[in-house]
C-alpha cells in the first residue's frame, strides 16, 4: 500500500461515514507479499482511520458491495489511462447492480506517478522508497526483498 493509495482513502474517509477497504485475493497476478500479508499491511496503515474498516474477498467486486451492503465504490485516477480501463469497469458494474454508483478520486498530483509496482521495483534495486510508503510498509518491503535474496 503506497502513499497514493493511503490518500484516496484518507479523502474517502472524509467524505463518506464509512469507508470498507475491500482487498482482492487476485490469482492472477504475483506480489510480493501473500494474501494474508497484505491485508495486515493494510490494516496496520489504516487503523488511525476510525471509519475505515478492511475486509478481504475473493470475485467480483460488485458481489463484495451486495455482501457489504455498500452502494457506492471508491477509485482512484492517476491518469487518462486509469481512467479509461475504471470507466469500462464502472459502466459494467453498473449494469450487474444499477444501485451502486462508482466515485472516482484523481489522486493528488505529488502521488499521480506512483504505483505498487514501481515501488516493487525501486526496492529490489535498492533504489529509496521512502517517499512512496509508510515506514511499517516500508520495513516490510526490505525484510521480504533480503528474504528473496538470500534464497
Amino acid at each position: 500500500i503506497t502513499y497514493g493509495h493511503l490518500d484516496i482513502i484518507r479523502r474517502a474517509s472524509e467524505v463518506f461515514d464509512k469507508v470498507i477497504v475491500g482487498v482482492l485475493k487476485n490469482q492472477t497476478k504475483t506480489p510480493l507479499f501473500n494474501f494474508d500479508e497484505r491485508v495486515e499491511m493494510i490494516r496496520e496503515v489504516v487503523k488511525d482511520f476510525p471509519n475505515v474498516e478492511v475486509v478481504s474477498f475473493y470475485g467480483l467486486l460488485i458481489e463484495f458491495t451486495k455482501k457489504m451492503n455498500a452502494d457506492v465504490i471508491v477509485r482512484g485516477i492517476r491518469a487518462v489511462s486509469d481512467f479509461e480501463y475504471e470507466l469500462m469497469m464502472a459502466q459494467t458494474n453498473k449494469q450487474l447492480n444499477p444501485d451502486v454508483e462508482t466515485m472516482f478520486f484523481a489522486t493528488s498530483a505529488k502521488y499521480s506517478f506512483l504505483s505498487s509496482s514501481t515501488v516493487r521495483e525501486l526496492a529490489m534495486f535498492d533504489g529509496d522508497i521512502e517517499p512512496f510508503v509508510p515506514a511499517y510498509v516500508r520495513e516490510k518491503i526490505c525484510e521480504k526483498i533480503e528474504e528473496q535474496k538470500r534464497r
